[in-house]
């Protein structure tokens, strides 16, 4: 059976959205398009600017700690579509590029974010319709009982079609240790969607590294229509305390005298404990030193308090974790 997803690229385009055919040669019309209205670009800078995709990459490269390994993929990435785009401007006839991406490595590296943006990017440079992204599980494709899971995933899909579709953990779609499981429906259509319809969707399956090597193996069809495959490192030390900093500004908070340091003290402790998550850890702990400093200031209820009081985080906000205790032990 041929899975066809009803409002992709076939279909008119809404205000504001880029139309995309799905035949081999609208590549250049896609691209073309977002330009419209302005004179045909011959130089990288006129795409970058038509576009303004270079913002995107410039946020990309602000905003987020480290991960320069992948910063330098996704602008590959981006300088292809970008000579894509001028050599279909010169009339040069081409099939748009396979776009679909493989995101590995642990919890909290900033794999969503980046799909965030890649999905801008993509919008910007014409590829895809809207630039939106739909992040699901496998929860949210994978039916309970015979004939539900290939309505779930051509939902999921109907919803996705213009934009990004982001599957987490993907290789809990594939467990072929239950003969009963539908997951293996759900990747069926995904592989036909991918292949049919890829002038209209990107999919991104992210997850841990080993268990994803592992699903390709097993789905080898799956595999062949990933064309880009990002590592995602785990965070230095480092990196982490500059995420803090960050994250912190952002509730407007800040570390007190001695407070950053101890954080720095607690992350060796962290990253020798299992099921670290990076900059979710990193969130996670921040929130419970604002719990012991709201605790804290609660505890004196008849002083009047500053907005220094009510932003500052001391050291005894981060020593009263558990990790100390049982390092002094």
């Amino acid at each position: 059976m041929k899975y066809t997803i009803p409002g992709s690229g076939t279909s008119p385009a809404s205000a504001g959205e880029v139309a995309v055919s799905t035949s081999p040669a609208s590549a250049g019309e896609v691209a073309r398009s977002a330009g419209e209205g302005a004179e045909i670009a011959r130089t990288v800078a006129e795409v970058m600017a038509q576009s303004q995709a270079g913002g995107v990459l410039d946020e990309l490269d602000r905003d987020l700690v480290g991960l320069a390994p992948v910063k330098a993929r996704i602008r590959d990435i981006a300088a292809l579509l970008v000579i894509d785009r001028l050599r279909m401007n010169q009339g040069l006839q081409a099939q748009a590029p396979s776009l679909h991406m493989s995101f590995t490595g642990n919890p909290g590296t900033g794999k969503t974010t980046v799909a965030l943006r890649m999905a801008q990017i993509l919008h910007r440079l014409g590829y895809i319709r809207k630039g939106h992204l739909v992040a699901v599980t496998r929860d949210d494709l994978v039916g309970q009982y015979v004939g539900h899971t290939a309505p779930k995933t051509r939902e999921v899909l109907k919803k996705a079609m213009g934009g990004v579709l982001f599957i987490d953990e993907a290789y809990y779609l594939y467990r072929p240790e239950n003969e009963r499981d539908y997951g293996q429906e759900a990747i069926e259509i995904l592989l036909q969607v991918m292949e049919n319809q890829r002038d209209d969707l990107v999919v991104i399956l992210a997850g841990y590294k080993d268990r994803m090597d592992t699903f390709f193996k097993s789905n080898p069809g799956m595999s062949s229509r990933i064309a880009h495959h990002i590592d995602f490192p785990d965070y230095s030390q480092g990196e982490l305390l500059e995420i803090s900093d960050r994250m912190l500004a952002g509730m407007n908070y800040h570390f007190g005298e001695g407070c950053r340091e101890a954080f720095a003290e607690y992350l060796v402790l962290r990253l020798q404990q299992p099921h670290f998550a990076n900059a979710r850890s990193v969130r996670n702990a921040l929130d419970r030193m604002r719990l012991r400093q709201a605790s804290r200031l609660f505890a004196d209820r008849d002083r009047e308090l500053t907005e220094t009081d009510l932003t500052t985080l001391t050291p005894d906000d981060i020593r009263a974790s558990r990790l100390f205790a049982a390092d002094a032990s």
